[in-house]
């Protein structure tokens, strides 16, 4: 039956909307966005739409399903020439072409980001939900450890110390926690000195003997860990890690949060001064008598 036998019908509103498979309430909204224009009514008072509005809403609803934003669409409708381009299907200066590259652009920078999310999905799954949120690079240092010999604290630690100054400085930092899950007496003096150092709470003044006394036991203890990681071959490790750093960044400019600097370049000296702390003054002068007897040392 020709096309033709159906062009003088003027259908409602609601029978458009289901023939085109959209609501009325979306063509009074194209009505507004001026992507169609409003039929005259009839007597009774109603919209009434004729053959072409019915192809105009099916061509909006297709651009819509595809992606092409409402106002795209609108907007190449009013500057779309009809001037074909014979083989190609495609209109000179047709701004739905326009509109379809802008879309593809889109569509594809999504793709890419779900793939990286998939893959750090597919890491988290593969490692730990834990251990699959750092780096490759630290991950690869922490693989072949015994099952249950890092704790969740060494994780947190290193999760923070990866935004800080990258997955190359918390690789550095991995060998820390290789010592203490690989010896166990080195873990305990560990926790000991730990819990001393909680202890030294806010009621205890910054001059308590206790003070000095744990700071001089902290540096002997991160002196021994030392040892323990130049003898066990993680300084070797270490150095390889800091020689990558030094060729991926010769200029020296790796010094912004990681593992990007879209945060507004916050160097890694500005990020730790940020870091929040419950640590008593006692705590903090005790950390810093450390330091001072390293810095002798």
């Amino acid at each position: 039956m020709p096309m033709s036998f159906f062009v003088s019908r003027q259908a409602r509103i609601g029978d458009v909307a289901a023939l085109v498979g959209t609501t009325p309430r979306a063509i009074r909204h194209y009505h507004d966005m001026g992507l169609i224009r409003e039929p005259r009514r009839g007597g009774d008072g109603r919209r009434r739409y004729g053959f072409q509005d019915v192809v105009r809403l099916l061509w909006i609803r297709k651009m819509a399903d595809a992606g092409i934003a409402l106002d795209d669409i609108r907007d190449a409708f009013t500057t779309t020439t009809t001037v074909a381009v014979v083989g190609t299907g495609k209109s000179e200066g047709d701004g739905i072409e326009a509109a379809l590259a802008r879309l593809e652009e889109t569509l594809a920078a999504q793709e890419a980001k779900l793939a990286r999310q998939r893959a750090r999905v597919q890491r988290m799954r593969a490692e730990g939900s834990r251990m699959g949120l750092l780096s490759e690079a630290v991950t690869g240092r922490l693989k072949n450890l015994p099952a249950g010999s890092l704790r969740q604290a060494d994780l947190d630690a290193l999760l923070v110390t990866e935004r800080i100054f990258g997955p190359l400085g918390a690789a550095v930092q991995a060998s820390r926690f290789i010592a203490l899950a690989t010896h166990p007496g080195i873990r305990a003096e560990s926790d000991r000195l730990d819990a001393a150092e909680e202890a030294l709470d806010d009621t205890v003044a910054v001059d308590d003997p206790r003070v000095a006394e744990t700071a001089a036991q902290r540096h002997a203890f991160e002196e021994i860990l030392m040892t323990v990681i130049e003898e066990s071959g993680g300084a070797e490790e270490e150095a390889a890690l800091l020689d990558a750093l030094d060729i991926a960044h010769p200029d020296g400019t790796k010094d912004t949060l990681e593992p990007d600097a879209k945060d507004g370049g916050m160097s890694a000296f500005e990020a730790v001064t940020k870091l929040p702390h419950d640590f008593s003054p006692a705590r903090v002068r005790c950390a810093e008598l450390a330091q001072e007897l390293a810095t002798r040392s």
